[in-house]
């Protein structure tokens, strides 16, 4: 192209360097505003940041901003590319378009996607801010192209059965959270009790009153038919504060009996059991359905002002206990006071095996060696065992799935007591 003045050198090579840098600050700014955190965003708008709340407009309109990012990229690398070309054409001649593709490739490559996206992906919150302003300007000058090029797609796309209006995402908020936290994890972060707490709050939802609760088996309760004195008896050698009472069967439950409330009304007859009516003592029972989520459980807890109740199934028979400390351990782990029980059911070994009793939860197994075993077809051990074999195997039967082998040590009439689980990936040498 005769019009350029090719006899100066450094016109040229401003012209090219002034495309590469604008091409550099594209790549940079799409991996900034992509990569940017949205939680930081909203938090230093809140706290009165401008160029953060541009981020954020901008973000909601992500196909404008990314269709106005790749035309200003591909104008100014064409731009480039055709000028450098056409110099370098006019100096060499034929063999000008050989040293102009392989020049323009690795300057577009190293400095203008390479370098300032690895600085974006390094800080995208700090690249983001920086980009903000002038990136808004490029967007609302290439606002109407890329409103047309957006329109020509969407129709050509729908000929070929694509409908990208229908914006279903393919992970609900809380997995992205969730994905989020075990990325953070494994670069470190993220400690594994701060994860397990994060994965522990977001299961709420997913979980039931049935899959925490204290199943009635396990229950500790006090028939309200005996003598006070034998009831005061029970209480005071129980763990708990609140007991379940029964009359006529353990399936009646009458009322919750409280130990505070049993010791203050012992103090108020002088220490005479025997004039105690413990049934007037007990608060009434509060029953809830063991399909009711745990998040909507803690919810009812704290808004009665409660910790105890007791789960029926859809017939109204009891199954079980959950306090607001069953669903607190969901979140924050296995809470324990001087008063608790220590309960037995998880013995790791030295071989990598463990064994575990079979009435061991499967989330609490999982917690407590980290394991990913899933949960959502059994609540306990012996119940996945059973689900899986499809059988009520007998002792000394060997199973395998989910990545682990299973051995029944104990079985007591239809119950599995006792197993030993090994992690395939640790399996103990045989003999």
């Amino acid at each position: 192209m005769d019009s350029f003045d090719t006899s100066d050198p450094w016109i040229a090579f401003l012209i090219v360097v002034f495309c590469l840098a604008l091409s550099a600050f594209f790549s940079g700014a799409e991996t900034g505003m992509t990569a940017a955190s949205r939680a930081r965003m909203h938090s230093l708008e809140g706290a009165g940041d401008r160029r953060a709340a541009i981020v954020n407009r901008l973000l909601l309109s992500r196909e404008r901003l990314i269709g106005a990012v790749l035309i200003g990229n591909n104008v100014v690398n064409i731009g480039a590319s055709a000028f450098t070309t056409s110099v370098l054409v006019s100096l060499f001649g034929t063999e000008g378009v050989i040293y102009a593709t392989i020049g323009m490739s690795i300057l577009v490559i190293v400095f203008s996607e390479v370098l300032p996206k690895t600085v974006a992906i390094n800080k995208p919150d700090q690249t983001a801010l920086f980009v903000a302003r002038p990136l808004s300007f490029v967007v609302a000058l290439f606002g109407p192209l890329t409103l047309a090029i957006e329109a020509f797609v969407r129709h050509g796309l729908r000929l070929f059965g694509v409908d990208i209006n229908a914006n279903q995402a393919v992970l609900s908020a809380s997995d992205e959270l969730r994905g989020t936290v075990d990325l953070l994890h494994r670069e470190g972060g993220v400690q594994t009790d701060a994860r397990k707490m994060f994965g522990g709050l977001l299961d709420l939802e997913d979980l039931e009153v049935a899959d925490v609760m204290i199943h009635r088996t396990k229950m500790r309760t006090i028939s309200a038919d005996q003598p006070s004195t034998d009831i005061v008896r029970e209480v005071l050698s129980s763990p708990y504060t609140r007991l379940p009472l029964w009359s006529g069967t353990p399936e009646n439950i009458v009322g919750v009996l409280h130990a505070k409330d049993l010791l203050r009304a012992l103090d108020a007859v002088k220490g005479d059991a025997d004039q105690l009516d413990v049934r007037a003592i007990a608060l009434d029972p509060w029953f809830v359905p063991n399909t009711t989520s745990l998040a909507d459980q803690l919810k009812a807890f704290l808004s009665r002002k409660t910790h105890f109740a007791m789960a029926v199934d859809e017939y109204g028979e009891v199954m079980g206990l959950v306090t607001l400390e069953d669903i607190l351990e969901e979140i924050v782990g296995d809470i324990k006071d001087e008063h608790d029980l220590s309960v037995q059911g998880v013995r790791p070994l030295p071989d990598g095996s463990v064994n575990v009793d079979g009435s061991v939860p499967v989330r609490d197994l999982n917690r407590a060696m980290d394991w990913v075993l899933p949960d959502e077809v059994a609540t306990t051990i012996a119940g996945l065992v059973i689900h899986e074999a499809q059988t009520i195997p007998d002792a000394g039967q060997v199973f395998t799935f989910h990545g682990y082998r299973f051995q029944v040590l104990r079985k007591s009439r239809n119950r599995i007591t006792a197993l030993k689980i090994v992690p395939l990936n640790r399996a103990p040498a045989a003999g």
